[in-house]
């Protein structure tokens, strides 16, 4: 087959956050798939087809996109942040999997973005330098109790966190019963980040107490990061030991 697949990551927002490589591909597709916003941040161009489609329908853009591929088009299926980081190379992979046996001979690449998670990160300083966990706290594809679950045992074994998607309009209560579960499990005087919009022009850092957070310091452009026993300030900075204490 003479088409190919390339899943790339977009970066959390300034285009400069943009991979030479990724670049590189959306120059040479013919087609383009992904969530609405993300595709819209690629400027059209001639013999660029751009093919936006809604947010909850991961696995119907996936098998398009191998299906265009199968008839000889050059597609990149665009993701914001990195695209194995809760985004579209999962989705990609078990299309591949249910699909037609001829797929499984495509050329497929997966090319790596920088992540909200690490963009913020950056910002705050070193919050996840030592051992973290990265959790979704959107309930659309696993059950609430879940998350409560894994939140509550990263939290008790002394992980630094970083959280996507922690509030959104459906859904305000479910943060503020993390945040109750993170006191519980942390203490009130662990540092808590809000990095909202990182590398985009609407950007704000916020870095407090759990005891001083509320829910309405998230939405859903904001990577929240809490960190552990040992993470603390120094300056305007937040960082997190290499050493355990």
């Amino acid at each position: 087959m003479s088409g190919w697949v390339t899943i790339a990551g977009l970066g959390p927002g300034d285009e400069a956050l943009v991979t030479p490589e990724v670049t590189a591909a959306l120059e040479a597709a013919t087609d383009m798939v992904g969530y609405i916003p993300y595709v819209r941040r690629i400027a059209p161009r001639p013999g660029l087809t751009r093919h936006e489609s809604d947010n909850r329908v991961e696995l119907d853009r996936a098998a398009h996109a191998l299906r265009m591929a199968s008839e000889g088009k050059r597609v990149v299926v665009v993701s914001s942040g990195d695209p194995g980081v809760f985004a579209m190379a999962s989705a990609l992979f078990e299309a591949l999997e249910n699909g037609p046996e001829a797929w499984l001979s495509l050329d497929i690449r997966v090319l790596p973005g920088i992540t909200a998670m690490l963009a913020a990160a950056a910002r705050l300083g070193a919050p996840l330098g030592h051992d973290f966990a990265a959790i979704n706290l959107s309930d659309n594809l696993k059950p609430w109790a879940l998350i409560e679950h894994r939140l509550r045992a990263a939290a008790e074994t002394g992980f630094a966190m970083a959280f996507y998607n922690p509030r959104s309009r459906s859904r305000p209560h479910q943060f503020a019963r993390a945040l109750d579960v993170l006191r519980a499990a942390c203490g009130g005087e662990t540092l808590i980040s809000f990095a909202r919009a990182v590398s985009t022009p609407e950007e704000s850092i916020t870095t407090v107490t759990l005891d001083e957070a509320v829910p309405e310091m998230a939405d859903m452009r904001t990577v929240v990061i809490v960190g552990n026993r040992d993470t603390r300030r120094v300056g305007r900075f937040v960082y997190t030991p290499r050493s355990a204490s």
